[in-house]
């Protein structure tokens, strides 16, 4: 069934609604930005350091926006080639249709995407008076990061880069919460959180599978479409198994408690996504399984290995 038909899709009713400027964010993919900076957080408590809450809330609020900044400049850009996407599940693939369904312009989109990039600067700034001085090219790391992937020239997604960027920008998130806090850089955090970076990259990685066709005939080269759906399908498993060796590396180095084992059962939920996967690789209608279980395993994983290191701090 097309992506189209289903009644989750926004449509012009929307318009002129204040509720737009959320939605346009995508907001229920933001769980993974805010998982993120409570595990830096996290992190901070477990190594003894007394946690500033105002800068807490402040990183968090600041991340948040960045993300849905990064969100909506990635519709912005991708205008054409959700356009021509047929095999889309909305709403987790094919972009958020504000565009294509004329909810918005692409003019007022790429306002509101810039905008909310454009916000965090200052606001970063102000924060890195209360932090230190390395919190600027963290942050500007991470707007570049967010920009670059979309957007021309570069356009990282498109040249099979995708998972890379975003391996690196939620690791960023992680190292710049810690930082934040403690005023001075440490590998910890990067260690720690390169599982939990890797699984978010494998949400993008399943995500290209149904818009692959779109991808292709726009001419955007992501690593699915070099690969091919049969081939690909094997990254999904390989992403987990990565994650999961690391954190029971990190586990037997004793850079994390015995106890935060616990959050590799989520990663359970891989075992029949990457079945479906390999199942229906070019099959983007019955994709959905496969999708929902990858974002299960990492929300779960996140929220787990989060939970266990605050326990034991």
């Amino acid at each position: 069934m097309p992506a189209r038909s289903l009644p989750l899709e926004p449509d012009a009713r929307l318009r002129g609604r204040p509720i737009v400027w959320l939605l346009a964010t995508r907001p229920a993919f933001l769980v993974v930005t805010l998982i993120a900076v409570l595990l830096g957080l996290a992190l901070t408590a477990h190594e003894g350091a007394a946690l500033r809450p105002w800068a807490a809330l402040a990183t968090l609020v600041f991340a948040l926006v960045a993300h849905a900044g990064a969100n909506i400049i990635n519709d912005y850009h991708d205008r054409d080639t959700d356009g021509l996407n047929r095999d889309r599940l909305y709403p987790f693939t094919g972009g958020s249709r504000f565009i294509q369904n004329e909810v918005l312009t692409a003019r007022e989109t790429a306002w509101l995407g810039y905008g909310a990039l454009a916000t965090v600067v200052p606001a970063g700034l102000a924060l890195t008076l209360t932090s230190g001085p390395l919190l600027v090219p963290i942050g500007l790391a991470g707007l570049l990061l967010g920009w670059a992937y979309s957007a021309p020239p570069l356009r990282l997604a498109g040249r099979g880069l995708g998972e890379v960027v975003i391996t690196a920008a939620w690791l960023l998130v992680i190292v710049g919460t810690h930082y934040v806090q403690l005023g001075r850089l440490s590998p910890v955090p990067a260690f720690v959180g390169l599982p939990y970076a890797l699984l978010v990259a494998a949400i993008l990685y399943v995500n290209q599978f149904p818009d692959a066709r779109a991808d292709a005939a726009a001419g955007k080269r992501t690593l699915v479409v070099r690969l091919g759906a049969a081939r690909a399908a094997h990254g999904l498993p390989l992403l987990g198994l990565c994650a999961a060796g690391w954190h029971l590396g990190l586990m037997a180095a004793g850079a994390i408690p015995f106890a935060t084992g616990a959050a590799l059962l989520p990663l359970l939920a891989l075992v029949p996504a990457s079945a479906q996967l390999k199942r229906h690789a070019s099959d983007p209608a019955r994709l959905r399984p496969a999708i929902t279980g990858t974002l299960a395993a990492t929300v779960g994983y996140g929220a787990v290995l989060t939970l266990t290191l605050w326990i034991d701090a």
